[in-house]
């Protein structure tokens, strides 16, 4: 068995102090002291926030066809690092899994290497090109959601068609909205506005993808309330950094990009007042030869599966702009909820996919700890508290920093750490 010792878990709305024992993958007992036989694997948690594992529903894994930027078995490898236990991959990939055949190209090796679970998205249309669809009946009990992400499907009856398919399977689409023939600051509401409408029309589950523009946020609102069974997530660097921030700099290049102050705090507004319903990564990792490029040449793309959980809990937990709940919320259980993935509970029962945070010792984020094949970031620099330090899924510890087993004492006793109170502060 797995023993997490000295940690804090979240009740109440309150961090209190446990030791977690884990059985086969599943929560066994949470008490403020288990004591722990020889034969337990033994971790210390002081100073640590034990909680859910992220489930990560935007991911660019590049394999197959790309492993010049990433594998499966370095991002996922990234992925646990960043204390992310589930995620979806993204379709742009050679070959494109855009039929049973060519999913099955994926998941080979997402079976074979991935230390992490992935679920792989379906491609919408063939070849992500927008022309044809691809065959969703055959497709649809195969993966957890449909999307051509990185690309729009501007042909709107192929998409109102694709919609239709898709609810009599019981799917769900994710939408790069990013309408053909409009500038960049209009491209992303048009298709908003447009595929809301197609949406609310079909009855179909839909989900927008990093939405990052103020009036994209009004029409979304509109449609909820129309009944639109519509979400939406908000990404890190939209949330934390604008359009100032780029100066050049490739690392800070990605589609959409990094907006105005005003749409920046519009974003933060929509994921606090509950418009933008989870936040994802777009980890979309890029050779440091390609990243080297021009700015004008650079392929846009960040990656961002290590500094998920520092970056949402430095910027909106220790500010007190929001709580822990609506963290784990935001992180785990909406995006996990919305597509149909099992995550982590803590409680006696719960499925023990689980992150352990740092929230004590703030720590300054540098590319050559990167894990991912890729070091394109903009948060280079960056002194961060939540870190994690320890992962555990699928049964077993996957990333662990700790230091490994502990000395089976109750490290830290009499320790006082000073935490966050949960939603301190005034809420924007």
């Amino acid at each position: 068995m797995i023993a997490l010792k000295n940690g804090y878990i979240l009740e109440g709305g309150a961090l209190k102090r446990a030791d977690i024992l884990i059985d086969g993958g599943i929560i066994a007992k949470i008490a403020p002291y288990i004591e722990v036989s020889p034969s337990d694997e033994v971790f210390d948690c002081f100073g640590h926030w034990i909680t859910a594992g992220a489930v990560d529903v935007h991911a660019h894994l590049r394999e197959p066809g790309y492993t010049h930027k990433e594998t499966i078995l370095s991002g996922t490898a990234s992925a646990a690092k960043g204390g992310i236990t589930s995620l979806m991959s993204m379709p742009n990939l050679n070959p494109c899994p855009d039929s049973p055949e060519n999913l099955a190209v994926q998941q080979k090796i997402i079976d074979k290497d991935a230390l992490v679970k992935v679920y792989p998205f379906a491609a919408l249309t063939l070849g992500e090109k927008g022309e044809r669809l691809a065959d969703i009946k055959a497709l649809a009990s195969l993966v957890k959601g449909f999307s051509d992400d990185g690309r729009c499907v501007n042909n709107l009856k192929l998409l109102e068609e694709g919609m239709r398919l898709i609810k009599k399977e019981g799917g769900i689409i994710a939408s790069h909205p990013e309408a053909e023939g409009y500038p960049a600051d209009e491209a992303e509401w048009v298709a908003v506005e447009r595929e809301a409408e197609l949406a609310i029309k079909t009855g179909c589950r839909y989900h927008f993808c990093h939405l990052s523009l103020k009036k994209s946020f009004d029409i979304l609102r509109q449609a909820k309330k129309a009944g639109g069974d519509i979400t939406c997530e908000v990404m890190p660097h939209h949330l934390f950094l604008d359009g100032r921030d780029v100066k050049g700099n490739p690392d800070a290049k990605m589609s959409p990009p990094l907006r105005s102050p005003r749409d920046r705090e519009a974003t933060l507004t929509a994921l606090l007042d509950g418009t933008a319903d989870m936040i994802a990564t777009d980890h979309a990792p890029h050779s440091p030869e390609e990243k080297a490029l021009p700015f004008d040449q650079s392929p846009n793309g960040i990656i961002g599966f290590e500094t998920l959980m520092p970056l949402v809990f430095t910027g909106l937990v220790k500010t007190g702009l929001a709580a822990y709940e609506d963290m784990q919320k935001w992180v785990t259980i909406n995006p996990a909820t919305r597509f149909g993935i099992p995550y982590g509970q803590v409680k006696e029962g719960g499925l023990a996919d689980l992150a352990v945070l740092d929230i004590s010792n703030p720590h300054v984020y540098e590319a050559v700890e990167v894990v991912s094949r890729s070091k394109n970031s903009p948060f280079f620099g960056s002194k961060l508290y939540g870190f994690n330090s320890l992962t555990v899924a699928v049964g077993k510890v996957i990333y662990d920093r700790t230091g490994g087993h502990d000395e089976r004492k109750d490290a830290g006793a009499g320790k006082r750490q000073s935490f966050p109170r949960p939603g301190a502060g005034k809420r924007r």
